[in-house]
């Protein structure tokens, strides 16, 4: 999964808008980030940030950059923006989602006639394979078009070009996008909480399959929104950010709510309820309201150094940011019966590796949910 925000200011420079707006879509990916903004003319840059935040790597570097139209990407896999001329002109896209049929569609291209840069032996870059196809329609709402029909998976994307920002929703709205308002400036996100500090309110959800044009006269709509929808329901248990919200529903009422719903059905005697942090925190809490058990935190993130431990590419890397991101607090464990809430458990490396056996070794009497 990845992370994907655009913004076109009415009048002045775009770029702060776009680097605080790309930056708050970080939780969402740990490879690679971009920016591409047009003025007079494009400007992109990409950046590997495994070793480094988005917000060290561009900040400096997003000063440089002029226009009041730009896209930002914070990715999971691919490095993004793509930049392409193409029979429409100059474009740069970035995308958020999975293509499981890209061996079949890239072999399609091949028969073409096109050609991909080489990222590693028979591996291409999914947001540069979307370009291409897109490329291969009459318009780019055309190409969009064929791009749904085509892949097996979700994409939802966004194409910086002379005539504004074409944002889509991917065919099944697999993955969100919100489209926000300040005035007479306009913006697109993954994340709604992305909005809030720049002060954008929502405007309107985008629908399964919808696409619109965003520009400095506003919003145009370039194809209505499908009728089935399936947004999935990971974000709001684990992957979105706190204070966002999709279709309505706000990420952090809905873990609270599952975290009640886990206390009501359940009838342990403990002493304490806690949550693996950060995002099993907002579930223990519900729990805990419900139960009536007091809410502590035995374990504790260190924030400042450590994200998420599923993102990362290699399970060695996994395996070591889930060791050592967090930290038991013994005088809060020792002797206490401990619900202990966990929202994700994909592999087994955090809780079974780690997490409880820290509790453990801590002189807890651990009941782990």
């Amino acid at each position: 999964m990845s992370g994907i925000f655009g913004v076109v200011t009415k009048k002045g420079n775009c770029t702060e808008d776009l680097f605080y707006g790309t930056d708050y879509h970080s939780h969402l990916g740990t490879q690679f980030a971009g920016i591409a903004v047009l003025g007079k003319n494009f400007y992109r840059k990409i950046h590997d940030i495994t070793e480094g935040q988005f917000k060290s790597k561009f900040y400096e570097e997003h000063k440089k950059a002029k226009g009041n139209k730009g896209i930002g990407v914070i990715s999971s896999k691919d490095e993004q923006p793509m930049y392409l001329n193409s029979k429409f002109g100059s474009f740069a896209i970035c995308t958020n989602g999975l293509i499981e049929n890209e061996k079949e569609l890239v072999e399609e291209l091949h028969r073409n006639g096109h050609s991909f840069s080489e990222i590693s032996e028979k591996i291409v870059n999914s947001t540069e394979l979307i370009a291409k196809m897109i490329s291969e329609g009459d318009s780019f709402v055309d190409g969009i078009e064929k791009i749904f029909s085509k892949i097996c998976g979700s994409c939802s994307l966004l194409i910086l070009s002379k005539e504004g920002i074409y944002a889509a929703r991917d065919r099944f709205g697999y993955t969100p996008l919100i489209i926000g308002q300040r005035g007479k400036d306009w913006a697109v996100t993954s994340e709604t909480g992305a909005f809030i500090n720049l002060g954008f309110k929502i405007k309107n959800y985008l629908g399964p399959g919808e696409i619109v044009l965003m520009n400095e006269k506003g919003i145009v709509s370039k194809k209505k929104s499908g009728k089935i929808n399936q947004i999935c329901t990971f974000l709001w248990i684990y992957t979105g950010f706190p204070a966002s919200s999709y279709e309505g529903i706000n990420v952090e009422l809905v873990r609270e709510r599952s975290g009640a719903f886990l206390a009501k059905r359940d009838n342990v005697k403990v002493d304490v309820v806690t949550g693996v942090p950060d995002s099993g925190t907002a579930h223990a809490i519900g729990y805990a309201m419900a139960s009536k058990v007091p809410y502590r935190r035995p374990i504790v993130k260190y924030t400042p150094g450590y994200g998420r431990s599923y993102t990362p590419p290699s399970q060695e890397k996994r395996d070591l940011i889930a060791k050592m991101k967090l930290i038991p607090i013994k005088e809060l464990i020792k002797g206490k019966r401990i619900i202990l809430c966990e929202d994700s458990i994909v592999r087994g490396t955090q809780l079974k590796n780690y997490t409880i056996q820290k509790m453990w070794d801590s002189g807890a009497r651990v009941r782990c949910m």
